[in-house]
């Protein structure tokens, strides 16, 4: 059987509150996908170009603007279906839920081709990935886990050493809590959580230094 190639992750941290965008493929495959595109389509663009690569789909973690408002500009030059959580639809096309008139002052909204289920298995660009509902910073707010590999995009659900913010439409701390300890802290401990902000972290990590675990 010949040997599985090795998934490698570049990011890029774009838009005005630095959000982290994943460019996520397996080695030897020609295509990519995209995680949580906040903005700078183009620079975006501009990468899968440079490393030979075909954009296959594009997974948004939550509604939020500064994880959706590059998308527009990376379809228009590379293609590739939206993905978001079936439960995120509405949040996502409604600019004061999605934050970018209350917060920004302008107005941007998605309607995302395909929604996922909790627990579905998505097999896109030669990996499979596993939605996991997380409400609690929206209520359709999921990880995508790359399960063989060790990878959860977590999107604003945890941090490094915090957790994202409730007070915004449709967040709930008790939500956000106990998808923290039920769904993310139960996976390995060298499970590495890829955040919307900051740095890189892993479950073993959180489970002893969040003061929310």
């Amino acid at each position: 059987m010949a040997e599985k190639k090795e998934v490698l992750v570049k990011m890029a941290v774009v838009g005005p509150v630095g959000t982290n965008c994943y460019i996520v493929h397996r080695e030897g495959n020609s295509s990519c996908v995209v995680v949580d595109p906040g903005a700078n389509g183009d620079r975006i663009a501009d990468m899968i170009r440079e490393d030979g690569l075909t954009l296959e789909a594009i997974l948004l973690t939550h509604g939020h603007f500064d994880h959706f408002e590059g998308v527009p500009e990376l379809t228009s030059e590379l293609g590739g279906k939206v993905y978001i959580l079936e439960q995120e639809r509405e949040l996502i096309a409604d600019p004061m839920m999605n934050g970018s008139r209350g917060l920004m002052g302008h107005s941007t909204a998605l309607e995302p081709e395909c929604t996922v289920r909790d627990g579905e298995r998505l097999t896109l660009a030669g990996m499979e990935f596993r939605v996991i509902h997380t409400p609690g910073h929206t209520a359709g707010g999921c990880c995508y886990y790359l399960e063989e590999e060790g990878f959860l995009f977590a999107g604003d659900t945890i941090f490094m050493e915090s957790i994202g913010r409730t007070d915004l439409a449709t967040g709930n701390m008790k939500e956000i809590l106990a998808s923290i300890r039920e769904k993310i802290l139960v996976l390995p401990d060298d499970t590495r959580i890829l955040p919307g902000h900051g740095p890189v972290t892993d479950v073993g990590y959180e489970r002893a230094n969040n003061p929310y675990a």
